[in-house]
């Protein structure tokens, strides 16, 4: 009999077929995940991404960035301008700007100010009255752009002007200073590890978060500033919303002044003049269009936040002080570019 040893193997057609089927389903596994990886990170805002670059990159170049103390620091040197972005932002949602944000900061600090140590007012008085004067800085702007059918830019390009104008007037120009303790207090002592402003901030922030995602009046503010005549004649009411949010944003500025003159122990006559740059840099690396109808709580808050560690950062590193607004208007262009080009693929 004869063996036959070594036969050759003849391959089967099915092995080959399920081999390239694992192969394919592997490949398809492999393209799914990288889809889905692409997804969530084209979810992800660019300002946040942003923060996340700056905060990283600063930890490196300074052993001082990550200590708690700092970080409570940068908290605390953003509270007055994130007070006055959360006003700021609500007015570009409805398709509106707010020039006079840095002088109703000046003016309500100021009649505070002049209230108590002029007048002789009871200090709780002296600051309503900061408030109240605010409010109607707000009003009259509300006005001027809801009954007066003036472009927001001009109407409160006009109230900056005479808001500063009386800040100077009120006290000749000259500061004011000799606060009660406990109004200071409110900028110099903490709550369970943070301070006070910040918790005032955070409250600002979660609060008008709530109303613009959840009340009927919150959401009409994007509707209003996407499409004024859709709004109308859906029955939205036009002028009282666009009244509401500029008596909003002054109070709001009031309490920015309150909060830096406690910082100070002084009311300035010139305070919050600057910061209106900052503000505008903070609500447009935030993700909100100056054309109106787009704009978040998250988002402003991640753009302060940028802006707060930038300048902070800056500081640590012994960056010139003529140089930090190029670099703080460098990362504006990025963030808003980066914000973009997420938006893009979303789309």
């Amino acid at each position: 009999m004869t063996q036959i040893n070594d036969v050759p193997r003849i391959s089967d057609p099915t092995d080959r077929a399920s081999s390239a089927t694992s192969e394919v389903g592997s490949a398809t596994v492999k393209s799914t995940a990288g889809r889905r990886i692409a997804s969530v990170m084209s979810s992800v805002p660019g300002p946040l991404i942003g923060l996340i670059i700056i905060f990283i990159a600063l930890s490196f170049l300074s052993p001082f960035f990550l200590t708690p103390r700092n970080l409570l620091n940068i908290l605390s040197q953003v509270s007055a301008i994130g007070v006055m972005s959360v006003g700021a932002v609500l007015i570009i949602i409805i398709g509106g700007i707010d020039l006079s944000v840095g002088s109703v900061v000046a003016l309500s600090s100021m009649s505070m100010a002049w209230l108590f140590r002029v007048a002789e007012l009871p200090f709780e008085i002296a600051l309503v009255g900061g408030l109240v004067v605010g409010a109607l800085i707000g009003l009259i702007n509300g006005l001027l752009t809801a009954y007066g059918k003036l472009q927001p830019f001009i109407a409160t390009l006009a109230t900056m002007s005479a808001a500063a104008g009386l800040a100077l007037f009120l006290t000749n120009g000259n500061p004011v200073n000799g606060f009660p303790q406990w109004f200071l207090a409110i900028t110099s002592t903490s709550f369970i590890g943070i301070p006070i402003q910040g918790i005032v901030l955070i409250l600002i922030f979660a609060i008008t978060a709530f109303w613009l995602r959840y009340r009927p009046s919150g959401r009409a503010l994007y509707a209003i500033g996407g499409n004024e005549e859709v709004a109308r004649l859906s029955g939205l009411p036009i002028r009282r919303a666009k009244i509401a949010v500029y008596v909003i944003a002054g109070i709001l500025a009031a309490i920015a002044g309150l909060l830096v003159t406690s910082r100070l122990d002084s009311a300035q006559p010139t305070a919050g003049v600057a910061d209106l740059l900052n503000v505008i840099a903070v609500v447009v690396i935030g993700g909100a269009s100056l054309s109106g109808g787009s704009g978040s709580m998250l988002g402003t808050f991640v753009g302060l936040l940028i802006i707060g560690v930038l300048n902070n950062g800056m500081s640590l590193l012994n960056v010139s002080p003529n140089l930090q607004p190029v670099v703080v208007g460098f990362v504006i262009v990025a963030a808003v570019m980066t914000d973009r080009r997420t938006s893009g693929k979303k789309s």
